[in-house]
């Protein structure tokens, strides 16, 4: 089993930056995928951006391309993160962590077994 906890929202102003976290913790699988998904209420889970397993390989949302950036610590691959710089109103949801068995990014929600409780960022215009 693993668990993913995510940190690091908060409220900040339209073109403020802010840094997600989400650590990566129980029983590891050979390798895995991770991404940041985010919701807001009334609509669906949206794939924001992802890492294979071996670091090399990210995927982006069209509309976060050049102001999102996804990392994970290479020491021990337990730590993923999100760098979001000129944030706009429209950023504002709910931003989820995932993990999904086998290497390789995917952008479909159900791709993933495994989700952490999520982490507010509010984008005040």
């Amino acid at each position: 089993q693993v668990q993913l906890v995510e940190s690091g929202g908060g409220l900040v102003q339209d073109g403020g930056s802010l840094r997600l976290s989400c650590a990566v913790s129980g029983q590891p699988f050979s390798g895995y995928a991770t991404a940041w998904f985010r919701q807001t209420p009334g609509k669906e889970r949206e794939f924001v951006a992802g890492l294979d397993w071996s670091g090399d390989n990210t995927a982006y949302a069209e509309s976060v391309k050049g102001r999102f950036t996804v990392s994970r610590d290479n020491a021990q691959k337990k730590t993923v993160y999100l760098q979001m710089n000129r944030l706009k109103h429209e950023d504002t949801a709910l931003y989820y962590c995932a993990a999904k068995v086998g290497m390789l990014v995917s952008t479909i929600t159900s791709r993933y077994n495994f989700w952490g409780q999520g982490t507010q960022v509010t984008v005040s215009s």
